[in-house]
């Protein structure tokens, strides 16, 4: 039971026709087995400086103020399951969209309520992000690596 990080270039779409490059960080964590993370880049971050912690808005906004070893500054987590369908059809409700697009890339959509960031991944980093995770933690058997009771313990707390 290992953890899965990657980390992959995508692109953040800034009109019809300009967008820039940025870095996604993507992770698994086997003891958290429905959910994927993407890690952004503070640059990128449409949140004032002195916001912080305790949104509801599927991110979780633990920054590090450890310097650029210390990772990324902002993450979003949401279902496996909706990055595996989103690669095939558009899916998503709520903060969280995901859909194929032409050229085999797959665009990312991310909302909150200081705007929506829309990004572009190539299909194929996201496809061996999802395989690794499924090599950590088979489809199917993430129950069998959930801890009930931490859970509730962290839910209480």
């Amino acid at each position: 039971m290992h953890a899965v990080e990657e980390t992959v270039q995508a692109r953040l779409i800034l009109s019809t026709h300009r967008s820039a490059r940025l870095r996604v960080t993507l992770a698994y964590r086997p003891e958290d087995p429905l959910a994927v993370r993407m890690g952004f880049p503070a640059e990128f971050s449409l949140d004032e400086p002195a916001e912080g912690p305790g949104r509801n808005d599927g991110r979780d906004d633990s920054r590090d103020a450890g310097g650029p070893e210390a990772g990324p500054d902002i993450e979003w987590v949401f279902a496996r399951q909706l990055l595996t369908a989103g690669l095939e059809l558009a899916a998503g409700v709520g903060d969280v969209h995901i859909r194929p697009a032409a050229g085999r890339r797959t665009m990312v959509e991310l909302r909150a309520p200081e705007g929506t960031a829309l990004v572009q991944f190539d299909t194929s980093d996201l496809r061996r992000f999802l395989w690794r995770s499924r090599l950590a933690v088979p489809e199917g058997e993430e129950h069998l690596y959930l801890d009930a009771d931490r859970a509730l313990a962290e839910l209480l707390g």
